[in-house]
């Protein structure tokens, strides 16, 4: 397993790879990423260095992948971070990357990944404060999001308490209500024939306790795996609740694109790859600054 690590790390481009690191933070595997040129490079991929030089405090995006994948894939994302002076923290979810467990990456597995990953979500803050990291991650400024299921966790979190300046998601559900028709999602390959996983974990059935943040999702209309409804639906009643509660409803914003060419509509954004992750670092800057 160690060996595989070095060899995904090895595979990063050199420019963020110079401004890298992994490590475990409350025991979650994640790619650290800094923007300072004083921020050190890790004598190996093993392990962190003890001694980290003072670095200027950047704002920390936390990043989750979706489901097959692990924390390295798409480094280019996180070299734009960098570049717009953006700290990252990529986590493996559950049973992915560095945690991999056989036969847990189907979509039968999806809701009890999310549910673990956004319970283990307030370690990793935590963790980004400790006195090791010498003040290198500003933890008042931190921005949370994910791709599919990372979108799907961090949706879940953002319905309870939380510090996070703004949030951003792609290809996600927000609404799992709309993901009915997929049976190994929703019912969890007939295991939960009544949904209440599903029903139970619902980012749009519990926005009780959901603060108004600036919240941006990109989707494609054609998506195959998760219908654009399942967030639209989201957006709107965010919207009504921002309305409701005297914030300004235009900070959930929702980008999307009739067609992107990109696999099943779903996987990255295809030939509009480009468009979408500057929306993202726009977004995230706008909002971090």
């Amino acid at each position: 397993m160690l060996s595989l690590m070095a060899s995904r790390f090895s595979e990063l481009p050199t420019a963020l790879r110079a401004q890298s690191i992994t490590t475990r933070l409350a025991g979650v595997p994640v790619l650290l990423a800094h923007p300072d040129a004083g921020w050190p490079p890790p004598e190996d991929t093993d392990s962190l260095r003890e001694s980290v030089a003072r670095v200027e405090p950047a704002p920390v995006v936390i990043w989750m992948h979706g489901r097959t994948v692990n924390k390295e894939l798409d480094p280019g994302r996180y070299l734009r971070w960098v570049r717009a002076g953006l700290a990252a923290c990529a986590l493996d979810l559950p049973d992915h990357g560095e945690r991999f467990v056989e036969g847990r990456q189907g979509s039968d597995a999806t809701l009890e990944i999310v549910e673990q990953m956004a319970a283990e979500i307030d370690g990793v803050v935590a963790a980004l404060g400790e006195a090791r990291w010498r003040g290198a991650f500003d933890v008042s400024r931190i921005a949370i999001g994910g791709m599919s299921a990372g979108g799907m966790a961090t949706l879940i979190r953002l319905c309870r308490p939380h510090s996070f300046r703004c949030a951003c998601v792609e290809s996600t559900a927000g609404d799992f209500s709309m993901m009915a028709r997929f049976a190994e999602f929703y019912s969890r390959g007939e295991r939960d024939a009544d949904g209440e996983m599903a029903r139970r974990l619902n980012p749009a059935a519990h926005l009780e306790e959901w603060r108004p943040i600036p919240l941006l999702a990109l989707h494609s209309e054609a998506d195959k795996w998760v219908p654009i409804a399942a967030i639209r639906s989201l957006v709107e009643a965010l919207r009504r609740r921002y309305s409701a509660l005297g914030a300004d409803p235009s900070i959930v914003e929702l980008k999307t694109w009739a067609r992107t060419g990109a696999p099943n509509e779903h996987a990255g954004f295809g030939r509009v790859a480009s468009e979408a992750k500057d929306a993202q670092v726009e977004f995230l800057r706008r909002w971090l600054a």
